[in-house]
């Protein structure tokens, strides 16, 4: 393969732009949550925040990638990634993620803070080396012991304004860290036989569909629970309360319906749901912190 033939797209491909955006949600929410009374993130702060974390996410995504690129070519969802078809050779994208990797934590260390920056490499470890390289392949429990990685991007957006981990922001990990398993399980259930052939522990291969149904729906019910938290601790107001209990009735609907049908649609549904679950649950708590009504909830009592 040429320099010629690896276009933007294939760099891009290569940071998982989906998953990254996704996990900006949570940092950009934690950022703005972090405001005490609700305000503006200040600009000088927002911007190398945002562009630092987003870089050590997609940095950690092409480390993913390139670890996992034997795996990648054996499943279908994954075998048209741009190392797998060679439209770019592993030591271009190897420089690329060091670059990321580097950039990112310049931008933290020097412009944010250096907690930022420290709890920042933390994931972009645990996610890059820990869980790709050890616990993908050496446990069934990967997603659940390897998902404190994944739930940290709001703790890093607080942390990025106020230079403190608040328990309110070890909060918001609580709820993405309990919201993972539920997640990735119902898609491992759809991918099952992928994830066996390529050697993968993943929970539907060593336990069983039946087994993973029913951890799914466990799962759910535990989150359902956490995520009143912020309401409990004082944290958000009316507003939140209504969608968590909204939002977390509609994923039970779903779990409950995983757990006791053999509907073949059901895991991908579920897995869909669970993306637009989180994305709506960190909204509301935005809308409930910036509108009166949402702060006066909480103190009218």
């Amino acid at each position: 393969m040429n320099a010629e033939s690896t276009s933007w797209r294939d760099y891009w491909a290569l940071t998982k732009p989906g998953v990254v955006a996704l996990l900006m949600v949570t940092a950009v929410a934690g950022m703005f949550l972090a405001t005490e009374p609700a305000g503006m993130v200040p600009l000088k702060i927002f911007v190398p925040a945002f562009i630092g974390m987003s870089l050590a996410m997609m940095s950690s995504a092409a480390i993913n990638q390139i670890m996992d690129q034997k795996i990648d070519g054996i499943m279908a969802r994954t075998e048209n990634r741009p190392i797998v078809t060679g439209r770019l050779d592993t030591r271009r994208a190897v420089a690329f993620a060091i670059f990321l990797a580097a950039a990112s934590m310049a931008l933290l260390y020097w412009l944010v803070n250096p907690l930022t920056a420290f709890l920042t490499l933390f994931g972009f470890i645990g996610y890059a080396f820990i869980y790709t390289l050890y616990l993908k392949r050496a446990t069934p429990q990967n997603i659940v012991i390897g998902g404190l990685a994944g739930a940290i991007p709001p703790l890093l957006g607080w942390t990025a304004v106020t230079g403190e981990a608040h328990a309110y922001a070890w909060l918001l990990v609580l709820i993405i860290f309990v919201w993972t398993p539920p997640h990735f399980w119902a898609l491992a259930i759809h991918r099952r036989d992928e994830y066996a052939k390529a050697g993968i522990p993943m929970l539907p291969v060593t336990h069983g569909i039946p087994f993973t149904r029913q951890s799914v729906l466990y799962y759910t019910i535990l989150l359902a629970v956490t995520s009143l938290l912020p309401y409990l601790t004082g944290m958000s107001g009316l507003i939140y309360l209504f969608a968590a209990v909204v939002l977390g009735g509609i994923f039970l609907l779903h779990a409950t319906r995983l757990r006791f049908s053999e509907d073949p649609s059901l895991p991908m549904k579920t897995f869909g749901y669970s993306i637009t679950y989180l994305f709506v649950l960190f909204a509301a708590l935005l809308v409930d912190h910036y509108l009166p009504f949402g702060v006066l909830s909480q103190t009218s009592g």
